[in-house]
């Protein structure tokens, strides 16, 4: 892990205790202790008590998302601020993580025809494409926050047949590896319960 100097304003000769408690979440964040990380993985649903008729085939996009969200690494938001969390990490890239979760969430539904990833050379009816809005911890709230924009579109002819946002807010006890991890996976668990549902309506 690199770790770089986090540079801090001159303070005054008694800092007061919440110039304390910032800089005990900076170093918290910066992660430069030079500990192996701990690596957290995501769950998919389990699998439905009745399944539904199935209908459909789908394919499931990697999600896309901005830069940070495209690494293996907790992030942890404060004061208009993107951080790292320091000592945990993702057990792979996050959004082919959410991929695979989401995937094998849909297929425990039990309530489409067969379920893929672009690659699998299975035919489909509908593509399921994704971005990633949020999937961090808002440090100030302490609040873990998942939200995806999710789209169905026709393999066939590329149109659009729906779209729809998903958001879970989830507290969380603290601003730390396990307890992030926790709260982000009890999150995403909400977010992909309304995504299942929201398919297996027909969208």
């Amino acid at each position: 892990m690199t770790c770089r100097p986090v540079p801090f304003p001159p303070a005054p000769r008694r800092a007061p205790s919440s110039l304390l408690a910032a800089a005990g979440l900076v170093l918290a964040l910066a992660g430069c202790g030079g500990a192996v990380p701990t690596t957290f993985d995501l769950t998919a649903l389990p699998g439905a008590a009745r399944a539904g008729a199935a209908r459909r085939s789908i394919v499931v996009a990697e999600p896309v998302g901005i830069q940070p969200f495209e690494a293996d690494r907790i992030i942890v938001r404060a004061g208009g601020t993107v951080s790292f969390l320091g000592g945990g990490q993702w057990a792979d890239r996050l959004p082919r993580l959410i991929q695979t979760r989401l995937i094998q969430s849909l297929e425990n539904a039990g309530r489409l025809r067969s379920v893929g990833r672009p690659g699998d050379k299975v035919a489909a009816d509908i593509i399921l494409v994704s971005d990633i809005r949020a999937f961090d911890i808002v440090a100030p709230s302490r609040e873990a926050v998942v939200d995806l924009s999710v789209k169905l579109v026709q393999d066939s002819t590329g149109t659009v047949t729906a779209a729809r946002v998903f958001q879970a807010r989830v507290p969380v006890e603290q601003v730390a590896a396990p307890q992030a991890a926790n709260g982000l996976d009890r999150a995403l668990s909400i977010v992909l319960a309304d995504v299942v549902r929201w398919v297996g309506a027909g969208g």
